[in-house]
């Protein structure tokens, strides 16, 4: 697996539980559709991508036919990463017809959406090429298919922002409000979780102040002026990490580009992607 193994915790379980649910969700108590073919036929399939795209899902579409028949041959023409043109091969399966036909869907569901993510992310990194700007995802993902989109994310070439709601603090607006403050909340984060990054959303430079002085690892600026922008790195440099986020999509990516802010993370990388088209074709044996 690549990029790097990508160390999110719990992604080749999840991986395992994702296939799972979505081969039991389109099966049901047996594919009526496949028993049309004889239980012995063999078959080979190509799988093609109709557009250009940054490729992603190779461990899922090998657990889906692992889980569906262990027998079945996958022959790989891409990693996860690759940038593929169109029309071009994706892997090719050969073995129980059935099998294949059977799976068919559901491999491609994961290829379809997760390289829909990797392209997306490819697109918002290419923006911020030349610049130290880190482009973040956000939790804003396709339920059941959390770490799967983070892993796209990296493929794309961007970056992950905390994984869930226990691995990094994120103090927003309710939050302060709940804890009693910015301050508050900040030495009750350090008290809960020592060593954990802390993180806070402002809204006013004056929060900003508040958080800074508090010591904030991150302070994300929510939606900032360039000019209040300016403002906010004179004021935290070399005290914190400065984020950008808040309706951030490509075209407001490019204005922000030009700023010399630490990370800008994009809920687009996981939410407005769209699916790569596929097609898979069974081939003369």
């Amino acid at each position: 697996m690549t990029p790097a193994d990508a160390a999110i915790p719990h992604l080749l379980q999840d991986i395992q539980r994702t296939v799972r649910h979505a081969l039991a969700e389109d099966i049901g108590d047996g594919d009526i559709t496949a028993q049309l073919i004889p239980a012995d036929r063999r078959a080979r399939a190509r799988v093609i991508t109709r557009e250009d795209c940054v490729f992603c899902g190779k461990a899922w579409v090998e657990e889906v036919f692992q889980q569906l028949d262990p027998a079945l041959q996958l022959h790989w023409h891409v990693e996860d990463g690759d940038r593929v043109a169109a029309n071009s091969t994706l892997f090719e399966l050969s073995g129980n017809a059935r099998s294949i036909l059977t799976g068919e869907r559901c491999a491609l569901n994961f290829v379809q959406t997760l390289s829909g993510t990797a392209t997306t992310a490819a697109e918002y990194a290419a923006l911020a090429a030349g610049t130290e700007i880190r482009i973040l995802d956000t939790r804003k993902t396709i339920p059941g298919l959390r770490t799967a989109q983070k892993y796209a994310v990296l493929c794309g070439g961007c970056h992950n922002h905390r994984i869930g709601l226990y691995d990094a603090f994120l103090i927003k607006e309710n939050h302060i409000a709940a804890a009693g403050g910015i301050d508050k909340a900040i030495q009750q984060a350090h008290r809960i979780k020592p060593g954990a990054l802390v993180e806070v959303e402002v809204e006013s430079l004056e929060e900003l102040q508040q958080a800074l002085d508090a010591g904030a690892d991150v302070i994300m600026l929510d939606e900032f002026t360039d000019a209040m922008t300016e403002q906010a790195l004179q004021l935290a440099h070399g005290r914190a990490k400065i984020e950008i986020s808040g309706s951030v999509n490509a075209a407001r990516l490019q204005q922000l580009s030009g700023l010399a802010v630490d990370y800008i993370s994009s809920g687009s990388l996981t939410k407005h992607l769209r699916a790569t088209d596929l097609s898979l074709r069974l081939l003369s044996e």
